[in-house]
């Protein structure tokens, strides 16, 4: 059976763009094994452009990402606000970013998609209410 996209979250686009973080080096193999386009939304994008600049990194390597069609913005806050909404509602004691929440919302439509992610949090949250979330993460 053919696996689907890899739901790209922000832990592991900015540990594969900066050496030196914790999970940099499981990253990076993850990464080797992934068939790209690597979907992931905007918030997700905001979050790493941040991150990188925090950790005193250069952003060219996120867009050059982009340009090349290895990560590809595949889901839009406005057009999916209302089940975004639901979502940080239903989660509100966590509590749930945005960028999660357009990632649980990316699983639900990319069905046989897994998420890329460094945070537990994934373990926690449902797609369709009570559905399990495939997840690539560190042990």
């Amino acid at each position: 059976m053919k696996k689907g996209p890899s739901l790209l979250d922000t832990g592991p686009l900015v540990s594969f763009l900066a050496s030196g973080l914790r999970h940099h080096l499981w990253t990076v193999e993850q990464w080797k094994r992934l068939r790209p386009p690597l979907l992931t939304c905007e918030p997700v994008l905001t979050e790493a452009a941040f991150l990188l600049k925090r950790e005193r990194r250069d952003v060219d390597a996120l867009f050059a990402l982009l340009e090349r069609g290895v990560i590809r913005v595949a889901v839009a806050v406005q057009e999916e606000q209302a089940d975004l909404r639901a979502l940080m509602h239903r989660y509100r004691n966590r509590p749930m970013s945005l960028a999660h929440a357009c990632l649980v919302r990316l699983s639900e439509i990319h069905t046989s998609g897994e998420v890329f992610t460094l945070d537990a949090d994934f373990r926690i949250y449902r797609r369709h209410g009570n559905k399990v979330i495939p997840v690539l993460m560190p042990d």
